[in-house]
């Protein structure tokens, strides 16, 4: 058993989060972050002090913007602080592992420049449960799926290293790293089961190793005008 185990009883009510869009953290999963702006400096340094935990989320696309920043997604996960270092240049590189997902219920206040929220962790109690369970996955097919997105996306990877990974960790890690679109990111948090996770993954997957036609035209870079 890991030594954090928390039960529901554990978890913070309100919590602090870090609304990153493309950065998925999974229950189980470890991310690594740079930290940098002041704001979420000072939110990772409350967050040392107060329990070590804060949630990842994503603005939504398409969300009208409120008080405190973009409209958020619904569902995040939170993750607690399991590795902390501090740069020459008063950067924070950490590492965040997750825990359990969340519904944020209602904004809060926001405190020295970061957004907080009210968290419901309801319907995703068997996040706590550390026992590695079956994917539920063709691993064939998520193999044969997986050759051709590395390849399309010039991604270099240790196949025997792969190989050798359990399905259950295979589908968590591929779900966090892959270069998936926010909404593809959302969707595979939100799933309900591993075996959905895992459909979801091999499916995008297939689409992500076939680019639309003309994208090899469109211009390298992009910036908003």
């Amino acid at each position: 058993m890991a030594a954090f185990h928390p039960s529901l009883a554990d978890l913070p009510a309100e919590i602090s989060v870090f609304p990153l869009p493309g950065a998925l953290l999974l229950p189980g999963g470890r991310l690594p972050l740079n930290i940098f702006e002041p704001r979420y400096l000072a939110m990772t340094l409350d967050s040392l002090a107060e329990g070590r935990m804060f949630g990842m989320i994503q603005p939504e696309p398409g969300a009208a913007d409120g008080a405190t920043g973009p409209g958020l997604y619904r569902i995040g996960c939170l993750g607690r602080l399991s590795s902390f270092a501090e740069t020459d240049d008063g950067r924070l590189l950490i590492t965040l592992s997750g825990v359990i997902r969340f519904r944020a219920v209602a904004e809060l206040p926001m405190r020295r420049g970061y957004r907080r929220v009210r968290a419901d962790y309801t319907g995703f109690e068997i996040d706590l449960d550390l026992t590695e369970r079956p994917a539920g996955v063709d691993r064939a097919a998520l193999l044969g799926a997986l050759r051709p997105f590395f390849r399309a996306r010039g991604i270099q990877a240790n196949w025997e290293a792969i190989e050798q990974t359990s399905d259950f960790l295979l589908v968590l890690t591929l779900a966090m790293i892959c270069p998936f679109e926010p909404r593809e990111k959302q969707a595979l948090l939100e799933a309900a089961a591993p075996e959905d996770r895992a459909a979801m993954l091999v499916a995008l997957l297939q689409i992500g190793a076939h680019p639309e036609p003309g994208a090899a035209d469109a211009p390298a870079d992009r910036r908003p005008s």
